[in-house]
Protein backbone atom coordinates (compact mmCIF):
# COMPACT_ATOMS: atom_id res chain seq x y z
CA UNK A 1 0.00 0.00 0.00
CA UNK A 2 0.97 3.35 -0.58
CA UNK A 3 0.26 6.06 2.50
CA UNK A 4 0.74 9.84 0.86
CA UNK A 5 -0.50 11.96 4.24
CA UNK A 6 1.11 15.13 3.17
CA UNK A 7 2.45 15.78 7.02
CA UNK A 8 5.13 13.10 6.09
CA UNK A 9 6.20 13.76 2.69
CA UNK A 10 7.36 10.43 1.79
CA UNK A 11 5.17 9.96 -1.53
CA UNK A 12 6.42 11.62 -4.67
CA UNK A 13 4.15 14.75 -5.37
CA UNK A 14 4.83 16.94 -7.98
CA UNK A 15 3.08 20.70 -8.94
CA UNK A 16 2.09 20.61 -12.22
CA UNK A 17 4.04 23.43 -14.37
CA UNK A 18 1.72 24.12 -17.26
CA UNK A 19 -1.22 25.13 -14.49
CA UNK A 20 -2.41 28.51 -13.41
CA UNK A 21 -1.49 27.79 -9.77
CA UNK A 22 0.37 25.76 -7.29
CA UNK A 23 -1.69 23.90 -4.28
CA UNK A 24 -0.04 24.74 -1.15
CA UNK A 25 0.38 23.11 2.76
CA UNK A 26 -2.38 24.29 5.05
CA UNK A 27 -2.16 23.75 8.94
CA UNK A 28 -5.02 21.33 10.28
CA UNK A 29 -7.15 22.59 12.45
CA UNK A 30 -6.01 20.50 15.14
CA UNK A 31 -2.22 21.22 14.66
CA UNK A 32 -1.26 17.71 13.23
CA UNK A 33 0.43 18.10 10.53
CA UNK A 34 -0.97 19.61 7.28
CA UNK A 35 -2.68 19.06 4.23
CA UNK A 36 -2.89 20.37 0.37
CA UNK A 37 -4.81 23.18 -0.18
CA UNK A 38 -6.47 25.89 -3.13
CA UNK A 39 -7.96 29.00 -1.19
CA UNK A 40 -10.65 30.74 -3.06
CA UNK A 41 -9.11 33.68 -3.40
CA UNK A 42 -6.08 32.24 -6.03
CA UNK A 43 -6.34 32.69 -9.52
CA UNK A 44 -9.34 33.54 -11.52
CA UNK A 45 -12.43 31.89 -12.76
CA UNK A 46 -11.99 28.40 -14.70
CA UNK A 47 -7.99 28.68 -14.08
CA UNK A 48 -6.36 25.08 -12.95
CA UNK A 49 -3.89 23.64 -10.42
CA UNK A 50 -2.75 20.16 -10.28
CA UNK A 51 -1.18 17.88 -8.10
CA UNK A 52 0.14 15.02 -9.31
CA UNK A 53 1.07 11.86 -7.19
CA UNK A 54 3.26 9.40 -8.79
CA UNK A 55 3.57 6.01 -8.40
CA UNK A 56 5.81 3.42 -8.90
CA UNK A 57 5.86 -0.08 -8.91
CA UNK A 58 2.56 -0.62 -9.18
CA UNK A 59 1.67 -4.77 -10.61
CA UNK A 60 -0.42 -5.29 -13.97
CA UNK A 61 -3.39 -6.65 -14.15
CA UNK A 62 -4.42 -6.00 -10.65
CA UNK A 63 -7.08 -3.70 -8.48
CA UNK A 64 -6.38 -1.39 -6.22
CA UNK A 65 -8.19 1.48 -4.21
CA UNK A 66 -7.60 4.99 -4.03
CA UNK A 67 -8.75 6.30 -0.94
CA UNK A 68 -8.47 10.32 -0.01
CA UNK A 69 -9.82 12.79 2.58
CA UNK A 70 -10.87 16.45 0.74
CA UNK A 71 -13.24 19.27 1.23
CA UNK A 72 -14.79 21.75 -1.07
CA UNK A 73 -15.51 24.59 1.48
CA UNK A 74 -17.47 27.88 0.57
CA UNK A 75 -20.12 29.26 -1.79
CA UNK A 76 -19.09 28.63 -5.66
CA UNK A 77 -15.33 27.16 -4.44
CA UNK A 78 -14.80 25.69 -7.61
CA UNK A 79 -14.44 21.78 -8.69
CA UNK A 80 -11.73 18.70 -7.81
CA UNK A 81 -11.43 16.16 -10.04
CA UNK A 82 -9.20 13.28 -10.04
CA UNK A 83 -7.27 11.90 -13.38
CA UNK A 84 -5.59 8.58 -14.22
CA UNK A 85 -2.59 8.64 -16.28
CA UNK A 86 -3.52 6.28 -18.63
CA UNK A 87 -7.00 7.59 -18.90
CA UNK A 88 -6.15 11.69 -19.83
CA UNK A 89 -9.22 12.62 -21.17
CA UNK A 90 -12.52 12.33 -18.96
CA UNK A 91 -11.94 12.41 -14.88
CA UNK A 92 -12.40 9.27 -12.98
CA UNK A 93 -13.97 11.53 -10.37
CA UNK A 94 -15.01 14.99 -9.99
CA UNK A 95 -17.03 17.16 -7.12
CA UNK A 96 -18.26 20.33 -7.65
CA UNK A 97 -19.51 21.35 -4.31
CA UNK A 98 -19.91 20.98 -0.55
CA UNK A 99 -23.10 20.64 1.24
CA UNK A 100 -20.92 21.56 4.68
CA UNK A 101 -17.19 22.51 5.18
CA UNK A 102 -16.87 19.16 6.89
CA UNK A 103 -14.15 16.70 5.17
CA UNK A 104 -15.69 13.65 3.09
CA UNK A 105 -14.03 10.79 1.69
CA UNK A 106 -13.40 9.47 -2.04
CA UNK A 107 -12.57 6.20 -3.35
CA UNK A 108 -11.72 5.58 -6.48
CA UNK A 109 -11.27 1.63 -8.01
CA UNK A 110 -8.40 1.67 -10.05
CA UNK A 111 -8.02 -1.41 -12.47
CA UNK A 112 -4.37 -2.20 -13.64
CA UNK A 113 -4.91 -3.57 -17.38
CA UNK A 114 -1.86 -4.30 -19.19
CA UNK A 115 -0.50 -0.77 -19.04
CA UNK A 116 -0.15 0.48 -15.83
CA UNK A 117 -1.45 3.79 -13.88
CA UNK A 118 1.26 5.73 -13.18
CA UNK A 119 0.30 8.47 -11.97
CA UNK A 120 -2.77 10.06 -9.87
CA UNK A 121 -3.56 13.80 -10.74
CA UNK A 122 -5.82 16.06 -8.27
CA UNK A 123 -6.94 19.17 -10.17
CA UNK A 124 -8.45 22.05 -8.78
CA UNK A 125 -10.48 24.02 -11.26
CA UNK A 126 -11.39 27.55 -9.43
CA UNK A 127 -14.59 28.33 -9.35
CA UNK A 128 -16.39 32.33 -8.96
CA UNK A 129 -16.68 31.92 -5.20
CA UNK A 130 -14.08 34.62 -3.13
CA UNK A 131 -13.87 32.54 0.11
CA UNK A 132 -13.41 28.80 1.81
CA UNK A 133 -10.50 26.37 -0.11
CA UNK A 134 -10.71 23.14 -1.92
CA UNK A 135 -8.70 20.70 0.23
CA UNK A 136 -6.94 17.50 -0.19
CA UNK A 137 -5.51 14.80 2.42
CA UNK A 138 -4.42 11.42 3.53
CA UNK A 139 -4.40 9.89 -0.02
CA UNK A 140 -3.98 6.24 0.59
CA UNK A 141 -3.79 3.63 -1.69
CA UNK A 142 -4.29 -0.37 -1.21
CA UNK A 143 -4.41 -3.41 -3.19
CA UNK A 144 -7.57 -4.77 -4.03
CA UNK A 145 -11.01 -3.51 -4.18
CA UNK A 146 -12.16 -0.81 -2.22
CA UNK A 147 -13.76 -1.58 1.45
CA UNK A 148 -17.78 -1.05 2.01
CA UNK A 149 -18.08 1.80 4.66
Amino acid sequence: SVDCSFSRGVCDWKQDVDDDFDWNPADRDRGDGYYMAVPAFVGHKNDMGRLKLLLTDLKPKTSYCLIFSYRLAGEKVGKLRVFLANKKTAPVWEENKGKDEKWRTGKIEIFQGAETTNSVTFESERGKGKTGEIGVDNVILISGPCPED
